[in-house]
C-alpha cells in the first residue's frame, strides 16, 4: 500500500488582488508559513500562473517549480474548474457563465466552448511540462436544468446530452492521454457528472476512456445523501485526485437536499472549515490509504461562516493528523508460528 501525500492547499479560494495574495511569491511564503508542502494551482488566477506560458515553454514551468521550490513546496494539479465548467452550458446558464469567459467571448456560446476546449488542452500540455500525473476540473453540464424529472423528461434527452458531453470531451481526454495525465472530474452539482451514476454514463458515452478519472470531494455528498464512503470502495481505482473539504447535514421541517433557495448560512447543507463539519476524514484516509490512493490531499476552503485564513491555518494540522504512514508489517507478525507447509499439511489432516 502507498502513503497519501499532503497537506497541500487549492489557492483558488485565496488568489486575490492584495498582497501576500496577488503573486505566485507571496502566496508560496505564507501557504508555507502554515504548514503546506503541495499546492493545487489554478489556471485563471494571472497574478500567480500564466497557463498559455506553461503550455510552450520548459523555462517558466521550471521558474514556477522553482520559486516554489524555494518555500518547500511543490505543484500538485493544475485546476481548469472554470474552463471545464465552459465545455458545456446550457442556455439557461449562458448570461452567469458568461463571467468565467474572456470579455471578448461573452455572448458568443459557441466561440466560448471553443476556447474553453483550447484552455483544457494547454492544461494538458502544462501540466506534462510541470511533470505531473493529474488535473483537475469540472465537466461542464447540458442536462442539469432537467436533473429532477419534472415535468416529465422527453425519451432520449438525457442520452443526447451525454452523447454531446462526450463528443465535447473525447478530444480533450486524448490530448491528456498524449500528456499522460489523468483528467480528474470533480463530481459536483451543477455538472452533469454529479454522482456515480451519472459519471458512468458518462464513461459510457467516452468509451471507458483511461483518463477520465475522478476528483474525490466528500462535502457534495454530504449535501446531497449519498454514502461517500461505498463510493470509494466503487471508484477507488478512477480516484487520483482528493480535496479535503467539510459539510454538515441538517435537514429542517422546512428544508432538506433543495435547501428552498436560501443563502448558504441558512441552508440545511453547508460547506464547513475542516473539523467542523460531518465528515468522517478518519474513515476516508483510511479508506483512500486502503485502496492505494497515492496522490494528494488538498485542502479546499469554504466555509460560510469561518475567515479563510483561519481555515487554512487549521487545515495544514488537520490532514498532516490524518495521514497515515502504511505499515511495513503485520501487526501480529511477533506471533507468527513459523509453521512450514508439511506442518499445515499435518494440521489439516491431508498429510495421510
Amino acid at each position: 500500500m502507498n502513503s497519501i501525500q499532503g497537506p497541500a492547499i487549492f489557492l483558488a479560494q485565496f488568489a486575490g488582488d492584495e498582497a501576500p495574495f496577488n503573486s505566485l511569491e507571496g502566496i508560496a511564503r505564507w501557504a508555507a508559513s502554515h504548514g503546506y508542502v503541495g499546492v493545487q494551482m489554478p489556471t485563471t488566477a494571472p497574478q500567480l500562473f500564466d497557463l498559455e506560458r506553461a503550455a510552450a515553454s520548459d523555462a517558466y514551468c521550471d521558474e514556477v517549480k522553482g520559486m516554489l521550490a524555494q518555500f518547500g513546496l511543490q505543484v500538485t494539479e493544475l485546476s481548469t474548474h472554470l474552463q471545464g465548467q465552459l465545455v458545456a452550458v446550457h442556455p439557461a446558464y449562458d448570461l452567469p457563465m458568461d463571467g468565467f469567459a474572456p470579455a471578448e467571448l461573452r455572448g458568443r456560446p459557441a466561440a466560448r466552448t471553443e476556447w474553453a476546449i483550447g484552455q483544457l488542452k494547454l492544461a494538458a500540455k502544462a501540466s506534462q511540462r510541470l511533470g505531473l500525473t493529474a488535473h483537475a476540473t469540472f465537466s461542464g453540464a447540458l442536462a442539469w436544468p432537467y436533473l429532477y424529472p419534472w415535468p416529465q423528461r422527453p425519451p432520449g434527452l438525457i442520452e443526447a446530452a451525454f452523447e454531446e458531453l462526450g463528443r465535447r470531451w473525447t478530444p480533450i481526454l486524448d490530448a491528456f492521454d498524449e500528456a499522460g495525465v489523468d483528467v480528474c472530474y470533480e463530481v459536483h452539482p451543477g455538472e452533469d457528472l454529479c454522482d456515480g451514476a451519472s459519471y458512468e454514463r458518462f464513461l459510457d458515452v467516452v468509451k471507458q476512456h483511461p483518463r477520465a478519472c475522478l476528483l474525490y470531494d466528500p462535502s457534495h455528498f454530504v449535501l446531497q445523501q449519498l454514502d461517500y464512503l461505498a463510493y470509494i470502495d466503487l471508484y477507488h481505482s478512477r480516484i487520483k485526485a482528493f480535496h479535503v473539504k467539510d459539510a454538515e447535514f441538517r435537514p429542517t421541517g422546512k428544508q432538506g437536499v433543495y435547501g428552498g433557495f436560501a443563502p448558504w448560512i441558512e441552508r440545511a447543507g453547508r460547506f464547513r472549515s475542516l473539523g467542523d463539519g460531518q465528515v468522517d476524514f478518519g474513515a476516508i484516509f483510511s479508506k483512500l490509504t486502503q485502496h492505494g490512493y497515492r496522490g494528494w490531499a488538498v485542502l479546499e476552503w469554504e466555509c460560510c461562516l469561518k475567515h479563510p485564513e483561519q481555515g487554512a491555518a487549521e487545515g495544514a494540522p488537520f490532514i498532516r493528523d490524518h495521514l497515515i504512514r502504511v505499515a511495513d508489517r503485520a501487526f501480529d507478525d511477533f506471533a507468527a508460528s513459523g509453521v512450514d507447509a508439511t506442518a499445515i499439511r499435518q494440521m489439516l489432516g491431508t498429510d495421510k
